[in-house]
């Protein structure tokens, strides 16, 4: 009986396995080698020409702004999501009154398409536009910027707006976080005498290291495989200044440079393990046992 079973556990194992190899390891062994090519359309053959791609990135101006924006921009939302979505969920979990109508609208913005955000946020942000005009109404022209026309905040600009469309999604993951954390803990340090905020740093905290890991883990990802904001937004521009790695993938591929443009994301996923892995490590070391 127990070989029957193990039998099917493993019939059950083995499709996935099948597709996870065909259209996962697979495409990314030979990514690998074409990225130690110079493979490139028009080309009749393509041939080995080891790490000259990597050398290219490396040396490059114009790719390693791209690196530097990519950095830029993983910082900011993974700051700015996490902090936001956490005061959300913390707002949301108290006992007031629609707080499951704000939920709602906390979290809608994450199901619209970033490129319908983009072609909301291109006239809000541009130079003449609603934001600006709101801004001297009030009497805070001295806050007028361009901001995505300026190279110097245009990485800020397009991080605030995926900001604002993400911490909704991270508030949820922190909602369900709190909503996980016994109430008896709440009630004896209340007995004790002990404020909110202590509340928060010896419970709350310790508590939600977990959905920390979660919520940090993917809002790092996602902030160094950007893509659709800085394309939606400003295309990479003014010039080069907002363009990040997966947009210049996309710009060599266009242009027939499949060899480098293949390095690129080579290099982009070793960005993301490199990264990703010791930052989980170190912050599954806080996680706490209820």
């Amino acid at each position: 009986m127990r070989n029957k079973k193990h039998i099917y556990s493993y019939a059950l194992v083995i499709p996935a396995l099948v597709f996870f190899v065909i259209f996962f390891i697979a495409p990314s062994i030979y990514g690998i080698y074409y990225s130690l090519t110079d493979w490139t359309i028009g080309k009749e053959k393509v041939s080995f020409i080891g790490l000259s791609n990597y050398k290219t990135i490396f040396q490059s101006s114009e790719l390693r702004l791209a690196i530097n924006n990519t950095f830029l921009y993983a910082i900011v939302v993974v700051i700015g999501k996490n902090l936001i979505g956490l005061l959300l969920a913390l707002a949301v979990n108290t006992k007031m009154a629609l707080r499951g109508y704000f939920r709602v609208v906390f979290f809608l913005p994450c199901v619209i398409s970033t490129i319908i955000i983009g072609l909301v946020f291109v006239p809000i942000l541009h130079p003449n536009g609603i934001l600006n005009n709101f801004l001297g109404a009030i009497g805070l022209s001295f806050l007028q910027h361009s901001w995505l026309v300026d190279t110097k905040i245009v990485m800020l600009s397009i991080a605030a707006v995926s900001i604002w469309q993400w911490s909704g999604y991270h508030m949820v993951i922190y909602l369900a976080g709190l909503q996980g954390i016994s109430e008896s803990y709440y009630e004896a340090a209340k007995i004790d005498g002990a404020s909110a905020f202590k509340r928060f740093q010896y419970i709350t905290f310790p508590m939600l290291a977990p959905t920390f890991n979660i919520n940090i883990l993917l809002s790092l990802i996602g902030g160094l495989k950007v893509f659709s904001e800085p394309y939606a937004l400003t295309n990479g521009g003014p010039g080069k200044a907002s363009q990040v790695i997966a947009l210049e993938v996309f710009s060599k591929f266009g242009k027939g440079q499949w060899g480098l443009g293949t390095a690129l994301n080579v290099t982009l996923a070793i960005f993301v393990l490199v990264i990703c892995i010791p930052v989980l490590h170190m912050m599954r070391k806080r996680e706490v046992e209820e």
